[in-house]
């Protein structure tokens, strides 16, 4: 007999759509089981293999635990937000919206095809207002927090302002952009934009300048896996990097609870390395170094504050703020040159490039140990986000800074007895200390880890610097300079951002004659006639990135219709 598979597959299917087979209800007479797919970014070509050939392990998955008498909540959704929609948008003039539900329908109709097992009326759209609600109230959320460092968890920014009132930053254990110190009075006296501005220095998400990948002809900031080779991955434009003012999320705080979390997950060991190595803790120093005959002090993160004595010069990444302020007049022109040749390369081309590159800035750094002055450069393969963006470099015991050293011919003092840095540098991290005493420490003769422990305590008392841990982990830019995307809930007061009223919710997408950056050079959304406030005051003009809306769906599938929450109690606990 025949098995027509066509006849056959679509009668199932419309069976079980009829008959809502796969619906999901809370129901507490049997173990339950999430299954969680990664939803897909609807783009115009449809599925490509990758999408089903997770979502038939997962859908298999899915159907034995329901065999087994499990209630099984497997749900679909769309990752709908994004730049090809709006490149389209561009070329076509058609708004993104309407070639995105096109498309949602396109993949709807083959995963039906294909025959999985979800209950649709979970389905989300991350586009669809009633969802981003939920993200822009999140937003808000984080923009009133902070990240108590002590309780390891975030808290009102309220709790922060009332300390503020009565014992100034006495007290307080907050994660933030700079250290700041200042008294109750001192915080009383200020005017309301100065209280703003201090605010952002702590809050979840705020306001900050951070260096981007922006791309001028699609006029918005670039993600990394969005550029390649210094060009932009979708039509191949030239990206540079540039300090721009914009939303962040102090992502940095939590790099202690993930690191500490990574050991509560059932995950391979390898996965598990992958992680930490992306998180980066290390611990260490921050010691200053005096710019001779200036007020400026560098301040250096370092692993290995033992050795100090074979700094030889210092490097500033290109985008530091310490550049401006040490370059020479003699040495502007060459250091902006400089800066103008590396400016399209991406923090991941540079941590790859092993080409030696930098340029002098005419200044010299005081060694707080030696007393010598050291010259300072500026080189791309420092990055700013690390530590200070400076580093003093030690090119007998660094690969790196030995390649420099020798490129432009700088002194290389070997620190460990018996290394032969002849030919490269020796990186070994045990070993006596040699070439490393003055009149207020002698490390000679001390193994590594003594040593280290030595310059930590003498730092301190000395008061040059403060034994710190560091991590790798960036906060996260949330900013983009698109159309399609969810709007922020902000407006400017007198040029202070001020959350709007959650009654304000959802804050809808306004319409623009085109998806273009205006002709100043503002957002798409700068098109916008009356993007403004009932007050009058002008609303942000940037939109959120795609993964804003792709981060809480698995949350939202749990309870996809309520109004008056994210996820009930009831569902979340369930």
């Amino acid at each position: 007999m025949e098995y027509n598979h066509k006849e056959i597959e679509s009668r199932w299917q419309k069976y079980w759509r009829d008959n809502k087979v796969y619906k999901a209800e809370i129901d507490k007479s049997r173990p339950k089981f999430y299954v969680l797919d990664m939803f897909p970014y609807p783009s115009g070509a449809g599925l490509h293999v990758g999408h089903p050939l997770g979502y038939i392990a997962s859908d298999i998955f899915s159907r034995y635990k329901r065999l087994r008498g499990f209630n099984v909540l497997h749900p679909m959704g769309y990752d709908a937000y994004g730049l090809p929609a709006e490149q389209y948008a561009i070329q076509t003039g058609q708004h993104p919206e309407k070639t995105t539900m096109q498309n949602i329908a396109r993949y709807r109709e083959q995963l039906d095809k294909i025959g999985f097992c979800y209950d649709w009326d979970r389905e989300v759209k991350t586009c669809d207002p009633k969802f981003y609600k939920w993200t822009q109230w999140a937003f808000m959320k984080m923009v009133e927090s902070y990240y108590d460092t002590e309780l390891e968890k975030a808290m009102p920014i309220a709790d922060l302002v009332r300390n503020f009132e009565t014992r100034g930053t006495e007290g307080i254990h907050a994660a933030c952009s700079e250290e700041l110190s200042f008294t109750a009075d001192e915080w009383n006296a200020m005017s309301t934009k100065q209280k703003s501005d201090t605010l952002m220095n702590y809050r979840i998400a705020y306001l900050g300048n951070t260096m981007v990948n922006w791309c001028p002809e699609l006029g918005t900031v670039l993600a990394n896996d969005e550029v390649s080779e210094g060009l932009s991955v979708r039509g191949g434009y030239p990206v540079e990097q540039k300090l721009m003012y914009q939303w962040c999320l102090r992502v940095s705080a939590y790099a202690k609870r993930l690191l500490e979390g990574l050991e509560t997950i059932d995950w391979t060991d390898s996965l598990k390395e992958t992680q930490r190595n992306w998180i980066g803790r290390s611990e260490g120093a921050e010691m200053h170094f005096p710019i001779a005959g200036s007020d400026v002090v560098l301040d250096i993160f370092t692993t290995r504050a033992d050795t100090v004595f074979g700094v030889t010069f210092m490097v500033l990444a290109p985008e530091s703020e310490y550049v401006a302020q040490v370059t020479t007049p003699d040495q502007a022109e060459a250091v902006k040159a400089y800066l103008d040749s590396i400016k399209h390369k991406t923090e991941r081309e540079r941590m790859i490039d092993k080409k030696v590159s930098g340029v002098f800035t005419g200044s010299y750094a005081v060694n707080p140990l030696t007393g010598k002055n050291i010259p300072v450069y500026v080189s791309d393969y420092v990055l700013a986000g690390y530590g200070t963006g400076a580093i003093m470099a030690v090119p007998a015991h660094d690969s790196r800074d030995y390649a420099f050293a020798k490129h432009f011919d700088l002194p290389i003092i070997p620190l460990i007895e018996g290394c032969d840095v002849s030919e490269q540098s020796f990186d070994a991290k045990s070993g006596k200390m040699i070439n490393s005493a003055s009149d207020e420490l002698n490390l000679n003769g001390m193994e590594v880890k003594d040593a280290i422990a030595a310059t930590k305590k003498f730092i301190e008392e000395k008061g040059i610097g403060r034994v710190k841990v560091n991590y790798r982990l960036r906060d996260a830019i949330f900013s983009r300079q698109r159309y399609w995307g969810e709007p922020f809930p902000v407006y400017y007061k007198d040029g202070i951002p001020t959350l709007m009223d959650e009654s304000k919710l959802p804050l809808l997408l306004p319409e623009v004659d085109k998806y273009l950056p205006t002709e100043t050079g503002e957002p798409p959304l700068g098109r916008a006639k009356n993007w403004v406030t009932e007050d009058g005051y002008p609303i942000e003009l940037n939109t959120m990135p795609g993964f804003a809306g792709s981060s809480a769906y698995y949350l939202r599938y749990m309870d996809p219709h309520n109004d008056s929450a994210l996820v009930s109690k009831e569902a979340d606990e369930y």
